[in-house]
């Protein structure tokens, strides 16, 4: 896809109707900063990941601790044949004793930004501490110094060691939830494909929260929400073709690098999806999940009226966004209590 032809008209004429944004999202988007609302494109990809590295706060393993209340290391472990060691940064309610349920993570970013510890604070305090389990939160090597699969491999060896270090760690090995956001989110679609296929460790469920999944960038929500959303077809195809490079569009691309090229979605772990009615996101995350029920899987489907990519973290009082931690948090509890 040619990146310079993608914005004002992305991959065909944008649509004048576009959903509302919900009342309360709304003057936090007005409020934002045109650094924040510019679409990244090749040219300024640079600066910003260099932004986000200096400015998207990064607690230390003390701080996460919180005064105790957590048990936090950061753990270096194999990572895939011939590359680099892939850190973990593990947690659990302190005192809490017996093997927990263990989420795994990634974190969002667009495959170019972020980290694996800046995404804990919530996790331990929304999710660590009242459903007493454990977290481990992946460091994966970003695009475009790292082209698919290489994060994708991290991940799925962090996964591999985490499974087959269960009693260290203290976790159950049979009760692990794979999830993310965003790019986390598409990651973690990925990685369930890729352990199924390849018999790596079972999968309780996976939590795919406004998932990135699709290369193509074809849908109608994303040609609707173009220079409307915070994050539209010209960040999505800069973010995709960091990750996949001369790859990107090609009609042999795996599953694993864009999940919804899938075509075989039997015997995968029930699925959490999650978007907000006015991103780009919104068709692919529907599909994909209608895709699982088609193929006789289980998958949880909400739509939040009024959603924008990553409205929940913009506006996090806002009472879209609390429905949504709240629903995700009880599919989780549900998930958990069914296997406990």
């Amino acid at each position: 896809m040619d990146i310079g032809r993608v914005g004002a008209g992305g991959t065909g004429p944008r649509t004048a109707a576009v959903p509302p944004f919900d009342p309360e999202l709304a003057p936090v988007l007005a409020a934002l900063g045109e650094e924040v609302r510019e679409p990244m494109t090749p040219d300024n990809l640079a600066d910003r990941q260099a932004r986000d590295a200096t400015s998207r706060p990064r607690p230390t393993v003390e701080e996460l601790r919180a005064d105790g209340r957590f048990e936090v290391a950061e753990l270096c472990v194999p990572g895939p044949p011939g590359a680099p060691d892939v850190t973990l940064v593990s947690a659990r309610p302190a005192g809490v004793g017996g093997r927990l349920p263990l989420l795994y993570y990634m974190h969002g970013g667009a495959m170019v930004m972020g980290n694996a510890w800046s995404v804990l604070p919530r996790i331990l305090r929304e999710w660590v501490l009242p459903l007493e389990l454990a977290v481990v939160s992946v460091e994966y090597r970003l695009a475009p110094g790292t082209r698919y699969p290489g994060p994708l491999e991290d991940c799925y060896a962090g996964l591999v060691w985490a499974a087959g270090h269960a009693a260290g760690l203290g976790i159950d090995a049979d009760r692990i939830v794979i999830g993310g956001k965003s790019a986390g989110g598409g990651l973690a679609a990925a990685l369930a494909l890729l352990a199924r296929d390849r018999g790596g460790p079972g999968a309780l469920g996976q939590l795919l929260m406004s998932p990135m999944l699709d290369d193509r960038l074809g849908t109608f929500s994303a040609r609707q929400m173009t220079g409307i959303d915070i994050w539209d077809l010209t960040s999505g195809a800069t973010a995709w073709q960091a990750l996949l490079g001369e790859r990107h569009g090609s009609a042999d691309l795996p599953p694993y690098a864009a999940p919804a090229r899938a075509t075989d979605l039997t015997g995968l772990p029930p699925a959490y999806l999650d978007v907000g009615s006015a991103e780009m996101f919104r068709d692919e995350g529907v599909a994909y999940a209608n895709a699982i029920w088609q193929a006789g899987g289980r998958a949880e489907l909400h739509v939040w009226p009024g959603g924008c990519h990553g409205f929940d973290s913009l506006a996090p009082r806002a009472a879209v966004s609390q429905d949504a931690r709240e629903a995700r948090t009880r599919w989780l509890r549900r998930l958990l209590d069914r296997q406990g």
